[in-house]
């Protein structure tokens, strides 16, 4: 009963489609909003509460603009805790990219990913320069669009990042749209992999600075070199001490 009744809430937001499990809600509807905006500080509260959330930086998102969070990824609390760092009247134009085949599953799972989290599914069984090319329209179309990337491609528990998938490079280079790296401490002991229910552990966010490369050509160099100064400056971020 509960989940025919959600999946006839779903129908009141069209979505954009692309390709098989490649659709989103670009503009939701003020009944989802509403929903989405409460549900986000029910869990703001949560991991502030629970978890003892930390977020360090938060001046250097940048305003009234269109960027991407890149972070590391270790656990499926670090999109929560990126969306907690964000205005809660941001989350509408904010889109975390996740693979379909995990929260896409089915339509009931895929319907709560997008509602409360507004999920934008990446299907690794088509070409990622669809999904790509999908995320680059987002953020030309209209100011203060917000994607959160995980360039690892997957959860990892070690301290360090696996080497970053060159999709974040191609999105940034020869494009004015700021990338902003960030670093997750304490998401993986709280929810590993496997784990269904968070565990009651410190979580960190730290924010770094934001950059621009706009001045390098979209080339495999650039790529590649954005990619490498990326993942080195979430290292960085994740060995720096906190804030005196």
């Amino acid at each position: 009963m509960v989940e025919q009744l959600l999946l006839d809430f779903a129908h009141r937001v069209e979505p954009t489609r692309g390709n098989p499990g490649q659709d989103f809600w670009r503009e939701p509807d003020v009944l989802v909003r509403g929903v989405r905006s409460l549900a986000a500080l029910v869990m703001r509260l949560w991991l502030h509460v629970y978890d003892r959330l930390t977020i360090v930086g938060r001046q250097n998102l940048p305003a009234a603009r269109s960027f991407i969070l890149v972070a590391n990824h270790a656990s499926h609390l670090d999109s929560l805790c990126l969306l907690s760092a964000l205005p809660v009247r941001q989350l509408h134009r904010t889109f975390p990219v996740a693979a379909s085949e995990y929260f896409c599953v089915n339509p009931l799972r895929a319907f709560l990913a997008k509602l409360f989290v507004n999920v934008l599914p990446f299907d690794r069984q088509f070409p990622c320069w669809h999904s790509l090319s999908v995320c680059a329209q987002l953020l030309q179309e209209k100011p203060g669009t917000i994607l959160i990337l995980f360039p690892e491609g997957t959860r990892s528990g070690g301290f360090e990042p696996g080497e970053f998938k060159p999709g974040v490079g191609l999105l940034a280079a020869g494009r004015d749209i700021p990338v902003v790296p960030c670093h997750l401490a304490g998401t993986h002991a709280a929810l590993p992999k496997g784990a269904w229910f968070p565990r009651p552990k410190a979580l960190r966010l730290t924010i770094g600075a934001p950059r621009v490369y706009t001045h390098l050509p979209a080339t495999k160099e650039s790529r590649t070199r954005i990619c490498r100064e990326l993942r080195e400056a979430v290292m960085s971020l994740g060995h720096a001490g906190p804030e005196k």
